[in-house]
């Protein structure tokens, strides 16, 4: 349990995994439950299902080396269409838009700016708004805050250029995950997620 800014006591629902405040929720023995996933909670518990604990399961190391993998081919894909439209729109050679002809340095400035651009709203937009990007749903892994709640916009869009620093660490940042008990990068460790199995 943790206090928000406006002093309340939150946690973590067993279900949806999404923070709520403790006096909006049902407690069963240390499990706490929101209004809208206690139907499902309830109906677990005459089936005799067996209820979550809160424990969270954390993505393995290759697991999370497939999502990058995956996410890359899709940022590619992305990008050399992003590129083939502003060569369109601005009457370039294909050569010139995917960097094989020689170019200025505007147009330059602009491919690059594409290709932040499209990274960054890839990874903010898709985390902030699902908790996974592409590659990560089709692992089945998903990225949470250490309390196991959804990550916001702005720390998503902070986890990506954490990322470029892990990157910057010769993949040491990556490769930390492989050694951790919780499985985190040093992204992670920056930002306190955590990524989790499905």
């Amino acid at each position: 349990m943790e206090m928000n800014l406006s002093g309340a006591v939150t946690t973590v629902c067993a279900e949806c995994r999404v923070v709520f405040p403790v006096d909006e929720m049902i407690r069963h023995g240390n499990v706490y439950v929101c209004a809208d996933c206690k139907p499902v909670f309830m109906q677990k518990l005459v089936e005799g299902a067996e209820i979550g604990t809160g424990k969270m399961r954390y993505a393995g190391f290759w697991l999370r080396l497939g999502a990058i993998f995956l996410d890359s081919i899709i940022l590619i894909v992305i990008r050399a269409v992003a590129n083939s439209g502003l060569a369109l729109i601005a009457g370039l050679s294909m050569g010139q838009a995917l960097g094989t002809e020689q170019r200025g340095l505007g147009l330059t400035v602009v491919l690059m700016a594409i290709q932040l651009g499209t990274g960054i709203s890839y990874e903010t937009i898709l985390i902030g708004k699902y908790g996974a990007t592409l590659g990560k749903m089709a692992c089945k892994i998903y990225v949470v805050t250490a309390e196991g709640g959804r990550v916001s916009y702005l720390r998503a869009c902070g986890r990506y250029f954490a990322r470029i620093l892990s990157a910057f660490t010769l993949l040491i940042g990556f490769i930390m995950a492989a050694f951790d008990p919780e499985k985190r990068t040093l992204h992670d460790r920056i930002c306190n997620t955590r990524v989790v199995l499905e």
